[in-house]
């Protein structure tokens, strides 16, 4: 079997030959880097620090996500590099709901991401323009990561992009034919089959194609329910002269259940593994009556109050029985659901071409198509089934129907590489919330979380929304030999149409956000052929979110019309050097960010509920930091990592109503979710037969709050693996995550911040696990 991954090793001619023999399995793909010391090249880039660009930017190959877990996020993967904050609920990055990145205070809808160039869009839970990355691929056809800290590619097909650019390659299909395989079993029942088989040249000069298909099933680490995917990855290549045309098609089916939310009340009271009543659908059934049976005496002690009701009149509870005290532990209605889920279901198409079409010009061209319908589901206790259950399943719904087209040009001329480009996509999205009946059973309800509901019992509000992306870039890149001078811009306009069907109160109309002039600009100086300075000047801009969940039509008609809606954007300043030697390579860089008119969204209710948020502009967010990170090759078997980042993001002004009083006094506050300090470190060892890592992620506190009197303490994690090569065949590999069985909040922010206190949105980390893959090749 052939692994492909970027190496941008500068070494000789022998070995560089070295490393593409070597190169044969995600197994082998560390020895090569010992061989390639040995030899006494440089170090060996498997985290590549960006050297020879104008910019904060750093690659990961395919050889360091194969010494993860199977399975595991590619978002999980790059935790490691400096600015980048990752967190999730479930050991493998994976869990949508409960999967947060975030890179120098902005948050992951503040982020691009693409993967082979096609838009991922923001890779928000809520589905609205793209699919997250562990849908649209394999995490084992993940070729290599490329993160650009602040200033991202102009090319980038991305219109959220304001703090950064993640952008994410696949494994092109095998020169020769091969067969890959791998089987994974760990804790909680974790399950998981990956195999993967490249054609090689059909005929000479002829197609070659790569078929991938993992399937993954996983009990949830507390609580009761499961994680499944099933995944098919296709791509065909056809060489063409210098050239190729290129295909692929992606599946991907996935079924969770979903964890509970908490709040570090609940934590305190309830315990770190408390989870839903998931299997216990009589207690669940309890505490709904219990809780209805609360709405209707507050009902009542209203109506005598008010009069409407004859003082004396008899209270008759809607169930008899139960009483209106509900069981302990349980403390409020909200302390635990029956069960949640989240369903989705990807097709990820595209056709393209890469070819020069003279000496010097090259162009490349790429149209593509995302399909997606996926349904986010709560058996909730605030609605009723009429002559049914004291609840009902509550559903958010969505279809989306997404085409596009990316090109570009490049023309070299002398010294100068210059290039146009242009994207374009029209994004029909249609979303609903939707409330399906539960029979009066008993023991178990009668439809299951894990599958698409049908007859609903009730349509809350459903919306078409639209949204017409027309993006374009022109750069140039001017190599003077010590001096490389990037400079170019790009312009977009992004328009979004909300057209209701049941508006249920929520507002629809159109929206547009656009800047045909968005300068970036980079100087690289090189000192000699290990060091360089570089700095960047980078302006962006975020459209607007076209969704009911999310952005200026998540709130009612009469707050989107009283908004005083512009475009968030964007300035970043950065200056860094780099330096690489036989033995060592690494980057420093400094940063600083201007964040203009900040829109946040005040959590109102619990996330259960499905209130309006509240939206408002905050005004200027102020970022600044450092970043550092370097690799240190001790002996040819054994390598040193770390990174540190350190960042200051503030909120500038208060938050303040039409009449001039202060909502959130959010002025010199620090942004939510956004680490002061993060340290990581990694020791690896390869001698060839036998391979380990251990790694330890530092994360100071974070707020969760946006005046800042509710946060969750520091912490550090330490993941580590080890394996054995049998042959060049066959290797075994255990992992082992939250080594030290550290208890610690993951996920902030998973039902919005609130402006002040305590609020259900946390999740908790997943506990120790261990993991043991055999892979096979042929």
């Amino acid at each position: 079997m052939t692994i492909q991954f970027r190496n941008r090793l500068r070494a000789g001619a022998a070995s560089i030959a070295a490393l593409a023999i070597l190169a044969a399995t995600p197994a082998f793909a560390e020895e090569a880097a010992v061989d390639a010391a040995a030899e006494g090249g440089d170090v060996e880039e498997i985290v590549v620090l960006g050297q020879g660009q104008a910019r904060q930017v750093q690659e990961l190959g395919a050889a360091d996500i194969a010494l993860e877990v199977s399975g595991i996020s590619p978002l999980k993967a790059i935790d490691k590099l400096p600015g980048v904050n990752f967190q999730a609920a479930d050991p493998f990055g994976a869990y949508e709901w409960s999967a947060r990145i975030s890179i120098r205070g902005f948050s992951q809808n503040q982020l691009g991401f693409t993967l082979d160039g096609v838009p991922l869009g923001d890779m928000n839970y809520g589905n609205h323009n793209g699919l997250h990355i562990s849908r649209a691929i394999i995490s084992e056809n993940v070729g290599r990561v490329e993160v650009a800290q602040g200033a991202g590619s102009l090319a980038a097909a991305s219109t959220s992009n304001l703090g950064g650019t993640i952008e994410f390659f696949s494994r092109a299909p095998a020169e020769e034919l091969g067969i890959e395989a791998s089987a994974t079993y760990g804790s909680d029942d974790t399950k998981r089959l990956f195999a993967r088989i490249d054609s090689g040249e059909i005929a000479p000069g002829g197609p070659r194609l790569s078929l991938s298909y993992a399937w993954q099933d996983a009990d949830k680490w507390k609580g009761n329910g499961v994680q499944r995917q099933d995944q098919v990855n296709f791509r065909i290549v056809q060489p063409v002269g210098d050239g190729q045309f290129f295909g692929f098609v992606n599946y991907s089916n996935r079924r969770e259940n979903d964890y509970q939310d908490l709040s570090a009340d609940m934590i305190g009271r309830l315990g770190y593994q408390w989870d839903n009543f998931a299997k216990d659908w009589d207690l669940a059934l309890q505490v709904a009556k219990v809780y209805q049976n609360q709405v209707a005496r507050a009902a009542y002690d209203a109506a005598v109050a008010s009069g409407s009701l004859p003082l004396g009149t008899p209270f008759t509870a809607p169930y008899a029985g139960v009483g209106q005290a509900f069981p302990a532990p349980v403390g409020t209605v909200d302390d635990a659901y029956y069960d949640a889920a989240g369903l989705r279901k990807d097709w990820l198409a595209g056709v393209g071409v890469e070819a020069p079409l003279g000496e010097y010009w090259t162009l490349k061209a790429m149209g593509y198509y995302h399909g997606n319908k996926g349904r986010g589901l709560w058996f909730t206790p605030y609605v009723t089934t009429p002559g049914g259950a004291p609840m009902t399943i509550r559903t958010t719904e969505y279809d989306i129907e997404r085409y596009g087209i990316v090109t570009s040009s490049l023309f070299e001329v002398g010294d100068n590489k210059f290039e146009i480009g242009m994207w374009y996509e029209d994004n029909a999205f249609n979303q609903a919330r939707r409330f399906y009946g539960l029979g009066n059973t008993t023991g178990a309800p009668d439809r299951s979380s894990l599958k698409f509901p049908k007859d609903p019992l009730a349509t809350q509000w459903e919306f078409d929304f639209n949204t017409q992306t027309l993006q374009y870039h022109v750069q140039d890149t001017l190599d003077l030999g010590s001096f490389q001078i990037n400079a170019g811009w790009k312009g977009l306009r992004v328009t979004n149409r909300a057209t209701p069907v049941v508006s249920g109160g929520l507002a629809s109309g159109k929206t547009e956000a656009k800047d045909w002039f968005l300068p970036q600009a980079g100087l690289l100086y090189r000192l000699n052929g290990d060091n360089e300075l570089f700095a960047s000047y980078t302006e962006n801009i975020r459209a607007y979110e076209s969704s009911a969940t999310g952005g200026p039509f998540a709130t009612t008609q009469a707050g989107f019309d009283a908004l005083d809606l512009k475009p968030e954007t964007s300035t970043t300043y950065e200056l860094g050097f780099r330096t690489k030697s036989p033995r060592f390579q690494g980057v420093i860089a400094g940063y600083y960010v201007d964040f203009k008119d900040r829109i946040i969204a005040f959590a109102n209710g619990s996330g259960i509920q499905g209130n309006p948020a509240i939206l408002s502009n905050v005004g200027d967010v102020r970022s600044w930091g450092v970043e550092a990170a370097g690799t240190f090759r001790v002996t040819p078997e054994l390598s040193l990592f770390a990174s540190y980042a350190y960042n200051d993001s503030e909120y500038q002004d208060d938050v303040v109503n039409a009449a001039g009083a202060v909502v959130a006094a959010t002025a010199g506050k620090t942004v939510v979710n956004s680490p002061r300090h993060l340290g990581k470190g990694e020791i690896t060892w390869d001698n060839g037969s036998f391979f380990a890592r251990v790694g330890a992620n530092y994360t100071s506190k974070r707020y969760y709050s946006y005046e800042n009197d509710a946060e969750v303490g520091g912490f550090v994690i330490v993941d580590a693996s080890i394996g054995y090569r049998l042959n060049d065949r066959i290797s075994i590999q255990a992992n082992a995550t939250n080594l030290f069985d550290k208890e610690y909040v993951s996920t902030i922010g998973t039902n919005g911040f609130a402006n002040r206190g305590d609020s259900q949105t946390l999740l908790t980390g997943a506990p120790q696990q261990f993991f043991v893959t055999l892979k096979a090749g042929f």
